[in-house]
């Protein structure tokens, strides 16, 4: 009996639990409440619950749960982003600097795949890929006139350094033979800076399309290059560049300003102010200093345009940046996909925000930079944006700068409005100019050959009047009509068309290098740094 009592309080506990759970597996369609109701559940996990349970359907959760997401972060601002998983390798190559293939650019015209560009040194080069080749089979998988698509096309030919692809192709003067290269994968650099290069002796172009995990590398190697050959004077170009890596930015306005300068600050409300300082000594502390902006100027390119401003290290040339104030960082979820959540807003040494309002909603956000060339605030300036906050620069200068809306430029030079003509307009967007570039290179290959650098093309290729020609009667057969276009935006588009095969010999170094001796706001620049 004692034996009995000792033990018939964990009866009663094992009974109350074995209770407990049966009732809970056999409650069905019963509401519960109190002790029995799941613990925290939140009403959408409730009805993504009951759709995977009752709906009529079969339905993925997966995409309920990715639109539910994105409903809830469209509350939020415009840069607060959900990454699918399947998606979240290709968005962070731009960030990494790099990701794994062959080395090559290519486009598709009528069902072929032709190769545009080779990276000089990359695994195709070491194949022997050439400019002009046609793929006809990657693998076994042809390739050709199969309704093929560029996504399909690069899943084929990336893959893991050291893997092997074979290419069956054509090649041009080859009378139609095909040939196999196999080649070997590698890592392929997506490079930060487009450009370096000395645009007369002492004055310096540097040109960074975003800032990556390299980018503040690069910048280094690039500036000491060119300090290696006299340079005195720096033009740098931030031109559509989208930002990224706050960091980076960081670490390059550290090598243009002194001392323990206050470079940029964060807060948030859940992100207690973090301020960012120079802590050594720079590499381009004194010389004179431009930084060209404009509409697609944006983020970590504005954190280092705005301590230039305020500092009055640098003159800002061109046209009001994005005005994108916000700090993202990533947050990696359980399945693979990622959330990119606004966390903090940075702020200028003065201590002004360049965030743009975004309380009219998404749409109105994202149409706000097209509002500017319908406004015509591109061509004009803007002045309206004066109504901003007003704050005092930090250097010698004391200027008022306005906070508010992105960086108003110290000097502005307007949008170039040849390229707003229907007819140029249309060349872009039917891809009738891509395709009449190429095409033009490879026919005129002995032509371009004399040439051994942009300098030498900029200076010595004369044909702009028999290359306009053929591309009038290219545009044509596109049912283009480039004959009305008035002489003076004939003129700006044949230097277009000049840069663009420059960049078919010597890539993007020989675009940037052509196109900036046309173009006004690198004459500004050159003017201003010049004095």
């Amino acid at each position: 009996m004692k034996k009995l009592q000792v033990w018939l309080p964990l009866l009663f506990a094992i009974v109350m639990v074995v209770g407990m759970v049966i009732g809970f597996r056999l409650r069905g369609n019963i509401r519960t409440s109190g002790f029995f109701q799941r613990a925290n559940q939140s009403p959408m996990q409730e009805v993504m619950d009951l759709i995977d349970r009752k709906y009529v359907d079969t339905v993925s959760n997966d995409s309920l749960g990715e639109n539910a997401i994105d409903g809830m972060l469209s509350r939020l601002d415009p840069h607060s982003l959900f990454i699918p998983a399947a998606d979240l390798s290709e968005v962070n190559e731009d960030l990494q600097g790099n990701f794994e293939g062959i080395g090559v650019e290519f486009q598709i015209f009528d069902d072929t795949v032709n190769v545009m560009n080779v990276l000089a040194g990359g695994p195709s080069n070491k194949a022997g890929l050439q400019v002009g080749d046609k793929f006809i089979k990657v693998g076994d998988s042809v390739v050709a006139g199969n309704g093929i698509n560029n996504d399909k096309i690069r899943r084929m030919l990336r893959g893991p350094g050291a893997s092997k692809v074979t290419v069956t192709l054509l090649r041009v003067g080859e009378a139609g033979r095909p040939r196999e290269i196999t080649i070997t994968r590698g890592i392929i650099p997506l490079p930060s800076v487009d450009v370096a290069y000395m645009i007369n002796k002492e004055t310096g172009y540097i040109r960074i399309n975003k800032f990556s995990e390299t980018t503040h590398a690069e910048f280094v190697r690039a500036l000491m290059k060119l300090q290696s050959q006299g340079l005195q004077r720096l033009v740098l170009d931030l031109r559509d560049n989208g930002g990224g890596i706050l960091q980076e930015s960081i670490e390059i306005a550290d090598d243009f300003l002194d001392g323990d300068k206050l470079i940029v600050y964060t807060v948030g409300a859940h992100s207690p102010k973090m301020e960012y300082r120079c802590r050594r000594d720079g590499l381009f502390e004194k010389g004179k200093l431009a930084l060209l902006t404009d509409e697609g100027t944006a983020s970590a390119s504005e954190v280092l345009t705005g301590a230039m401003q305020d500092w009055d290290r640098a003159t800002i040339i061109g046209r009001r940046t994005f005005g994108k104030g916000l700090v993202q960082e990533q947050y990696q979820l359980s399945d693979g996909s990622a959330l990119r959540l606004t966390i903090a807003r940075y702020y200028t040494p003065t201590g002004r925000s360049i965030q743009k309002p975004y309380n009219k909603g998404h749409e109105d956000y994202d149409e706000e930079v097209m509002n500017r060339f319908h406004d015509g605030e591109v061509i004009h300036g803007d002045t309206a944006m004066h109504s901003g906050p007003a704050f005092t620069t930090l250097g010698s200068e004391k200027r008022t700068v306005y906070g508010g809306g992105g960086i108003i430029p110290d000097i502005f030079v307007g949008f170039d409005t040849s390229t707003f003509s229907r007819s140029i307009t249309s060349l872009y967007v039917k891809g009738t100019l891509n395709r009449f570039i190429y095409t033009y290179y490879i026919q005129h290959l002995s032509s371009f050959q004399p040439f051994n650098g942009p300098a030498a093309f900029i200076a010595g290729f004369h044909d702009d009047e028999k290359v306009w020609n053929a591309l009038t009667a290219y545009a044509a057969k596109d049912t283009i009509d480039l004959r009305p276009l008035p002489d003076k935006d004939k003129l700006t588009f044949q230097h277009r068309i000049k840069a663009l095969l420059a960049r078919q010999i010597w890539q993007t170094e020989g675009y940037y290098e052509v196109s900036n001796a046309y173009d006004p706001v690198v004459a500004k620049a050159l003017d201003v740094v010049g004095k």
